[in-house]
């Protein structure tokens, strides 16, 4: 079976995107579940916080299988954690916007890239960069849901509207499967007043939408990617872990597949 693609996206920046990304990898890989993350964002966040240096090197990066042309399979990388793998970003592909306009199907690229290793994964979870370009248009292209992270603030609330025309408009012309795959809120503070009421507000429109894991804002998970670490491996008493192997069964039933996490967690741990 092919995997189910989800890109986590949202044209804001500073919303726990990339952190949702990692964090939500990692929980599904500690379910069993054999996950690619695929980092579409140039500043190559995603790799960074697990502890992979920009690019990991002179290891291939998405870059050169977007617009190089190169074997998707030569991408991807094994991390130190079992069921997880990684396909890098680096700093090239700031100028792949740029490269892929005169491509000839140019919205997709990404999706015969990873028409090519789709048959290897259960999860492919694409981090998209804070913009709604060619990259962000590409990853959208290639997934089968979209997974949007939003901030308890006011302005995350501004820019919504426009994502979702711009999955809207997608799934018209480009991928007529897309689908909503749900809204995450994140940095969630429940002594700020205007934290409850945005998440108030987002569930009274979105209701069946929303994930009912709200993910809080905490120190611990903050400090994580100067470690280059999963909250999980991090600090697994933090809430934050919690909530992200949480959100990881919401999306497993969501998907209707079964849980099976005691022995993925218990060979990690040994090791």
């Amino acid at each position: 079976m092919a995997a189910k693609t989800i890109c986590v996206a949202n044209q804001k920046g500073g919303v726990g995107k990339t952190t949702t990304v990692i964090n939500l990898s990692t929980s599904l890989a500690l379910c069993g579940k054999k996950t690619l993350i695929v980092d579409i964002d140039p500043q190559g966040n995603a790799g960074s916080g697990l502890g992979h240096g920009q690019g990991a090197e002179d290891h291939p990066t998405i870059y050169d299988a977007l617009v190089e042309g190169k074997p998707m399979g030569s991408v991807v990388q094994k991390t130190p954690i079992a069921n997880l793998f990684l396909a890098c970003s680096n700093i090239d592909l700031t100028g792949a916007e740029i490269e892929l306009v005169s491509m000839p199907e140019r919205e997709f690229r990404l999706r015969k890239c990873l028409d090519q290793v789709r048959g290897d994964f259960d999860f492919i979870i694409i981090d998209c960069p804070p913009s709604l370009g060619l990259l962000t248009i590409n990853s959208l292209v290639a997934s089968d849901s979209v997974l949007i992270p939003l901030q308890c603030e006011y302005y995350a609330l501004e820019g919504l509207s426009q994502l979702l025309n711009t999955i809207k408009r997608v799934k018209a012309s480009l991928n007529p499967e897309l689908a909503l795959e749900g809204i995450l809120l994140t940095m969630y503070d429940k002594r700020n007043n205007l934290s409850r009421e945005v998440a108030e507000d987002i569930m009274k429109h979105f209701s069946t939408k929303v994930f009912k894991v709200v993910v809080p804002r905490t120190v611990r998970l903050a400090e994580c990617p100067s470690h280059g670490k999963p909250i999980y491996f991090y600090d697994k008493q933090s809430v934050a872990t919690q909530c992200y192997l949480d959100l990881a069964r919401q999306v497993l039933e969501r998907s209707g597949m079964a849980v099976a996490e005691t022995g993925a967690v218990a060979a990690i741990e040994q090791n």
